[in-house]
Order: structure tokens, then sequence, then C-alpha cells
């Protein structure tokens, strides 16, 4: 519930005549909202954090006791203070919030933590891993954690440079399939349509920092339970934006609902940003070595009829055609209501005329002077014979469009037929721009989403994968000429859009990049059965089963590695990629992090600088070496970033990244804003200068539930 509706719910139960008076005023003016999207801003999302330790002034709830399936006390405890040590460790609690005071003392492997979105917090990342077969390409990257805390992360380290955002956030349908405020959203939730769209907002304003606004481009997958409000969510959160909405066939069965229509489609939302353009994509009506194609000259719609207004005047008229084939002559237009065998005759040939198969007469698709041009050029072409028909003869022509493909070299004239009209090919594929409306069937959900998931994993089952070719061609049409791009997908799943990412730059040769931010949690049902075990989230035998230990990272490897997560190599091909072999994988890096919540003193005394070493690497562009820790000199250079903690080194540190090419950055560590420019002023043109505060208090907080 939003925090207007707790406020009139705690009123009722002070004075149930005040809260009625209150809550009936509210529902009337609820009535006269304005014009627009509106709906219940709710309560900041809290988040627990399994598997972290717990610390002094931590909030934390008690957790049930292990084998129950129960919720347990989801009252907020503080952490007043710890004592004992390893498993006997216990910790004293008071009550937050309470009207009067209440304590009690819990074993610490009792609770986990909490984290409300309205508080600070310090990220940091942790690698748990990594794959490498890219030489000097940019790493791929996995983060493990809340994605809205991972959002705000990456607005420090790419903030306004990311080329494309891709997600396929949670539909909404009622079935588990999302959680808020760590319970578990379902259909009879009165408010489960404002929660997610409060859920939605938060995340889409963090990520409105994060899109190149130049030229970038965000792109919303979603079905049918959220797609209006979600137009109307996305037009109020970025007004600036060209919007376009893509239909898209993903299972061409149909979903069987009783009663209803079969659904088989998605909806993209594609937000285009200054000037971003969609780019064209090869036609497959015209693929290299395909014949050029023809147009029937004769109009085909009946209100082009001869003696309409549509119609017009002078494109009634005979073609004669001799007995090669060949059409010999053009003849002169005839007025409406002039018989057309009162046409002259000639010779060894006969007269064509624009008829429908019933006799109706209709007007030829140019004029006789057009057409004599196209004649004399070869680019009319007389087909088969029809002695039966009123029409003899099917004639038909090339379209500017055609010969601007053959006189531009896109298709090349390879000989002549015996009419004199020309044969032609194309010698590469002609571009086009796609429809909104897709029934492709790489698009196909089931068998390259699920079923390509299977080839990389074996049996693991990740549900409702999309097509890793769907995702390819929505980046692809923004990217096909930034083969440096930075992709973002901070609904990961299976990691599709990662692997789509390196489907693309092995078809082109790209260094793109992508940004996976996922989480570890497990469905309902595998959670209850793990609870009924004795288990609980945190636990080594809980966390394997989550989504990023058990789909994300398993799969991203199999893709590079083209081996199964137990050592066989991945069956299989990819369709749409001359045929592949899956086994081959990719020629590209990844690494894989876990999000961590760092304490104010720890970031305050530096002692948190391995966990924020990370972040400085990523935004300069996540390639080659990292600084893991603080430098002994007082600076280093790595491939990308050099970074300089003692400013009495500046003269070597500045020396050092004149010396190495392809540094982006130069990390300086002071509080001093003139010593911090004079060193700025000795740095090599296009490095550019960060300033970190020597507690790096400023750069690594964030507020949550801005």
């Amino acid at each position: 519930m939003s925090r207007l509706t707790d406020l009139i719910a705690q009123a009722k139960s002070k004075d149930s005549d005040l809260g009625r008076e209150l809550e009936r005023e509210f529902k009337a003016l609820t009535n006269r909202r304005a014009f627009g999207l509106n709906f219940e801003r709710h309560r900041p999302e809290s988040v627990e954090l399994p598997g972290r330790p717990v610390r002094k002034g931590d909030k934390v709830r008690v957790l049930p006791p292990r084998g129950e399936t129960t919720k347990g006390d989801q009252r907020l405890w503080k952490v007043r203070s710890l004592s004992g040590k390893g498993t006997e460790r216990v910790a004293q609690l008071e009550l937050i919030g309470a009207a009067e005071s209440e304590t009690q003392d819990v074993a610490v492997a009792d609770l986990i933590v909490i984290v409300e979105f309205r508080e600070y917090i310090y990220p940091g990342l942790v690698s748990t891993g990594k794959v490498e077969r890219g030489g000097d390409k940019p790493y791929h990257t996995v983060i493990n954690g809340e994605n809205f805390h991972a959002l705000e992360a990456l607005t420090f380290t790419h903030r306004g440079s990311i080329d494309v955002i891709y997600i396929d956030p949670p539909y909404n349908s009622g079935a588990k399939d999302w959680k808020y405020n760590n319970d578990y959203v379902e259909k009879e939730d009165l408010y489960r349509h404002s929660k997610w769209l409060a859920f939605m907002e938060r995340r889409l304003l963090v990520a409105s920092q994060l899109i190149n606004k130049q030229d970038g481009v965000l792109i919303v997958a979603i079905d049918d339970k959220e797609v209006a409000r979600l137009g109307l969510l996305l037009e109020q959160v970025f007004p600036d934006a060209e919007i376009d909405m893509v239909t898209t066939v993903i299972n061409p069965r149909g979903k069987y609902r009783k009663g209803r229509f079969a659904r088989c489609e998605d909806y993209l939302y594609f937000l285009t940003f200054g000037s971003a353009e969609v780019q064209g994509e090869p036609d497959p009506d015209f693929a290299e070595g395909a014949a050029i194609s023809w147009r029937t000259l004769r109009r085909s719609d009946i209100t082009s009829a001869r003696g309409t207004k549509k119609g017009g005047t002078g494109q009634f008229y005979p073609i004669y055609v001799d007995d090669s084939g060949r059409i010999e002559s053009i003849g002169q237009p005839l007025e409406h209501g002039i018989d057309r065998n009162s046409a002259p005759s000639k010779d060894g040939c006969i007269a064509v005329f624009p008829m429908r198969d019933d006799g109706t007469e209709m007007n030829w698709g140019l004029t006789a002077p057009s057409l004599k041009k196209l004649l004399k050029d070869g680019y009319v072409r007389v087909g088969r014979a029809t002695p039966n028909k009123p029409q003899k003869y099917e004639i038909s022509y090339l379209t500017s469009g055609r010969i601007s493909d053959i006189q531009t070299g896109r298709a090349t004239v390879t000989g002549k037929n015996r009419d004199g009209s020309v044969r032609a090919e194309y010698v590469t594929h002609k571009m086009k721009y796609p429809v909104t409306s897709w029934a492709r069937l790489s698009h196909n959900a089931e068998v390259h989403g699920t079923e390509l998931v299977k080839s990389l994993l074996g049996d693991k089952i990740f549900p409702y994968p999309k097509s890793l070719y769907a995702v390819e061609d929505c980046i692809r049409l923004f990217l096909g000429n930034k083969l440096d791009a930075v992709v973002l997908d901070f609904f990961s799943g299976s990691g599709t859009t990662a692997h789509a990412t390196m489907l693309l730059n092995r078809k082109d040769g790209g260094r793109r990049q992508c940004i996976s931010v996922t989480n570890n949690e497990v469905g309902a049902d595998e959670g209850l059965e793990l609870r009924k075990k004795g288990l609980r989230p945190g636990d080594d035998d809980w966390e394997r089963w989550g989504i990023c230990d058990y789909v994300t990272k398993p799969r991203i490897e199999a893709a590079i590695t083209g081996r199964k997560p137990d050592g066989s190599s991945v069956d299989g091909v990819y369709d749409f990629d001359e045929d592949r072999p899956m086994a081959d994988g990719y020629g590209e890096n990844a690494e894989f992090f876990t999000l961590t919540y760092e304490t104010p003193v720890a970031v305050n005394h530096n002692r948190a600088f391995a966990r924020i070493a990370p972040l400085l690497w990523m935004r300069a562009g996540s390639e080659g070496r990292r600084i893991d820790a603080e430098p002994a000199e007082g600076w280093e250079v790595a491939d990308t970033y050099g970074l300089l903690t003692n400013l009495d080194r500046a003269a070597p540190f500045c020396a050092g990244i004149t010396a190495k090419e392809g540094i982006r950055i130069a990390y300086i560590v002071t509080d001093d804003e003139r010593r911090f420019q004079a060193i700025t002023r000795e740095l090599p043109k296009g490095v550019e200068p960060v300033r970190l505060y020597e507690s790096y208090l400023t750069n690594f907080r964030f507020a949550m539930g801005r």
C-alpha cells in the first residue's frame, strides 16, 4: 500500500469514524485526477541481503526457524550490539518504530540484513569469476545484485554513455513472476498495477541518467498485461524521446486461453534519443544472387479501371507483340468510350490491352511515352502468352527502385531475354527499413529461446527466455555501425542480451560490450521446497539454484567457450548465423561480479578500495588489467586508466600516463581542488581527469528511492 493509504489505515485503527471520513475524501480526490497516467507511488522498497555479515547498527529481520515455510517476523529491528564468536554470536536487537521499547537477543545466524530504499548505500563489486577468449576486447560484465542499486552504481561508471538499453522486465502476470518488498505480487493484489508502475518508474528514472541522449536507444519488451500502462509511463519519464511500438510474433501457434484469443505476440517499445535512427536491414526478397523483381504493368484495383476518375486518361492503349514474343511497338491511347477493336492492327502482331480475366477493361500502370522509354532500355518484359484470356500476353516492367538498383551497381545485368528485356540479379543485399509488425521464424521464443538455452545448459531450465535472434535484431537495428557500443540489460534473466551482443560482434567484428544485471532469486516453487529442507537464502545449497549462479553465468560461459557446465561440447548450430556450430564459442571476454554493500566507516578509511576498484575499471571501459589494490608507490597506470593516491608522486604519474597509449581516465585522489587542477594541466590531451575524494564518500554514496 502507498504511504497515504498506510496513514489512513492507522487513523481508522485509532478513530474509525475519522478514518472512514478520510478514506471517503481520498477516494473522491482520486476520482478527480488530471488527465494522464496516475498511480500510487508505493512506500520505498526494501531489499533482503542474504549472506551479508550482520554489523552493529544494521536493520534486520528475524528469520523463521529452519524447515518452516512461513514468512516469520516481518518487523524491522536495529542491531544495538553483538557478542560471542563464530556460530555462538548473538545480536541484541531493538524494535524500530515501536511505541514502547522492545528488545530481544537473537542468534546472528537467524537474522537477515535489510536495506530500505530511503537510505544511503555504498556499493562495491566482488569478482566471482571470469572467462577470457577475446584477447584485448572489452569485458562483458554480469552483476548479481538488486538492479536498482546496481543502476545507482552505474551512474558513476556510465552516466550518459549507454548506447542501447534493452530490458525484458517482469510482465506482472500475477503468476509470481516478480517480487515487491520481498513478497511475490499475486493476481489478487488490488495494488498490483500501481506497485508494478512504481517499481518500474524508479528504475527508469535512473536509467534516464545512463542513456546516451545524443543517439541512444531504450528498448522495452512487454506483453498485453501492462503494455498500455507502460506506454504512458514511458511518455512521462522520457518526454524528449521518439517512441515506436513494434508487435512481434514469439509463438506462432499462440498460447491457449479458454474462451479468448490465443495470444501469439509480445510488444517492443523503442525509444530513440537525439539523432538515433532505425538502420536498414537486408531485405530477404533481394538477397545476393536473387533475380531482380518485375511489376505487372496492368493496374490491379477496380477503382483504376478504364473510365474511372482514379483511372485517369491516356493509359488505355495497345501494346503490339509479334509472333516471337517481342514488343514491336506501343500504340496511341484510346479515349474512354472508343471501342478497343477500332485500334489500328499491325501485320504479324497481337494488340494487347490491359484486361481482367472477366473482360473488365483496366489501365496500364504507365503512360505510353514512359513505357516507350523503359522499352528502349530493356526494362519492359513480355511474359507468357494467354491466348484464351482477354489479355493475350502478360506484360511487366521494372519500377524506378529496381532501375536504381541496376544503375547504382547493387544489381547487375547478366544478359538479355529473347524479347530484349534485361536479366538482372543482386550482387549485394538490398536494404530496407523494418515495419512495425514482425512475424519472423527466427523470433520463435520456444525454438530459439527455450531450446537454445537447453542446448547450452543441458537439463537446466529457464522460463520463457527470449529468442536470441529477436534480441540481436533489436540491437543491430541501432548498433550496426557502432562497433564499440555499450549495451545494458538490467533485467538480464538468462543472459540473452549479452549473448546477442556477442553474436553481433562475431558477424561484423565489433568490440561491443554488454553489462548484464540480474539477481540470484530462486523460483517460488523451488524456494518453498528448499525451505522445507531447512535451507535459507545465503546458504550455499540455496544460492546454487538462483538465477545468476544456475542460469546466467553458466549460459554466458557456455556461449563463449562452446562447452556445457558439465564440460561436454555444446550440441547444435546457430541457425541464423551460417549454421555455425555452437561448440565454436565466441572470441569474447566476460567477468562476473556480486554487488556488495560497504559501510561508511570502511569507505571513509579507504578499506573498501578492493571493492571499489572494479567500478573504476568499468568506467574506463572494462578493458585490460585492473588496479585491484592501492598502489604502494602512490600511483599506478593500467591499460586504460591510471590512479594517483599520493599527490607528491604526481610527476612520475603524469609521465607514466603520457608514455602509454590508450589511457582514457586519470583518477586523482584528493580533497584539494587547487592541486587537482594543477595536475590535470600536466595530463595529455584526451585523458579525462576524475577527482576522487580522499574518503570516497561523495563518489560512492547513493541515496535510494529518490
